[in-house]
């Protein structure tokens, strides 16, 4: 107790619990022994000490798992109680160990693990594909007479079934770019910068997915009060086109193949020429009530912040 209470106020909290367990450790039957190790003890914690602040200045913070620390407790026991310290039975024992890494080397590059860059990209191709339906649905439900409400409530639970499909395959393609990583099994042309890209394309798809949620979660709620029904008819098939070129657009990034920047470009252009059209006309809408313009905006706000998204998305794509 008194160690501990000592520790507390002297030294950082991370390092005071060592000072009663080193109590307990010294507290043996005799008072030699109890001298003994506890001089055995706190060289024994020097040495550690000392041996991870030489791999934190040489190898880095970075450059040393947690899971290797225990390999250095183990092969030092080993060394120590086995050989006795002995230089030969040291240099041995790295023998042996270099041995076993070598053979495991040669075994893992003669049965390397196949590439799977097409499966990865085609991931990415089905995830836009659904994402362009779905916005096409929302469009079809701005024009509807009498949409039905189930089915957007189905699409919010569709998109964050979709959030969670980018982190999966995010996943998966971190793990094929370090499967590439000194893998001798070749694979097609264009493969290095397909993946890069295919993560690019999930980072612009998380993007415009939190908007997409935004705007499917109005509607659903603007079906829900009745305002829905309210917006201009004018405005409801304009905005319809703003989606529809949005579809379009989310459906050339998903393409496996190499995208066009120019031809990118020009789809979001139209989609942002089209959205500025509406944007102008709600200006010009004064017959409307507050809780229509309030519903015409949040929608407006969110279609302009995904066609910016996804103008910078073009940008990082067009780097890969």
């Amino acid at each position: 107790m008194a160690a501990w209470v000592l520790a507390r106020y002297l030294l950082p909290p991370a390092v005071s619990t060592f000072a009663p367990f080193t109590a307990l450790v010294a507290l043996q039957a005799t008072v030699y022994r109890s001298v003994r190790d506890c001089l055995q003890y706190v060289l024994a914690m020097a040495a550690g000490a000392t041996l991870a602040a030489t791999l934190a200045a040489v190898a880095g913070v970075h450059g040393w798992t947690f899971g290797q620390g225990p390999q250095v407790a183990i092969v030092g026991f080993f060394a120590f109680s086995s050989g006795q310290g002995q230089i030969d039975y040291i240099g041995h024992l790295i023998t042996s160990v270099g041995i076993g890494a070598l053979c495991g080397l040669a075994a893992h590059l003669a049965l390397a693990p196949a590439r799977h860059t097409g499966h990865r990209q085609q991931a990415v191709t089905d995830l836009y594909t659904t994402m362009a339906q779905r916005i096409n649905d929302l469009a079809d439900t701005l024009e509807a007479n009498d949409p039905d409400r189930s089915h957007l409530r189905q699409w919010r639970r569709d998109w964050h079934r979709l959030s969670a499909e980018c982190e999966r395959i995010r996943h998966t393609i971190d793990a094929e770019i370090e499967n590439g990583r000194m893998n001798p099994r070749r694979t097609s042309s264009g493969s290095g910068e397909a993946l890069p890209r295919a993560g690019e394309a999930i980072t612009v798809a998380e993007r415009s997915m939190d908007h997409l949620r935004s705007m499917t979660r109005t509607l659903d709620y603007a079906l829900d009060s009745g305002e829905l029904g309210n917006l201009p008819a004018a405005l409801r098939p304009r905005f319809s086109a703003v989606l529809r070129a949005v579809a379009a657009t989310t459906e050339e990034i998903g393409r496996a193949s190499h995208t066009d920047p120019d031809l990118l470009g020009a789809k979001i252009d139209d989609a942002t020429a089209e959205l500025d059209r509406v944007q102008q006309q709600e200006r010009t809408t004064l017959e409307a009530s507050p809780a229509v313009h309030a519903l015409q905006g949040t929608l407006l706000t969110d279609a302009g912040r995904l066609l910016v998204d996804l103008r910078s998305g073009l940008r990082g794509l067009a780097s890969t």
